[in-house]
């Protein structure tokens, strides 16, 4: 898991993953399958952002940043 994502990508991710995990907290009372599905979501992200390592990337795929 070498790092492959720039600065830019790693705060792109590290905000998508912020905004997934307030979804979930949006999501918890009424849609509990959304919440933890979003909370994984943004979980995985966060992990993402501060190993600086895209699991797309990984694959070959890709990313602009």
């Amino acid at each position: 898991m070498k790092r492959n994502i720039n600065r830019n990508g790693r705060l792109l991710r590290a905000t998508l993953g912020l905004v997934s995990l307030v979804a979930a907290g949006y999501f918890l009372s009424d849609h509990v399958g959304l919440a933890v599905v979003f909370a994984v979501l943004g979980l995985f992200t966060l992990f993402e952002a501060f190993r600086g390592w895209c699991a797309f990337r990984a694959c070959g795929l890709k990313t602009p940043f």
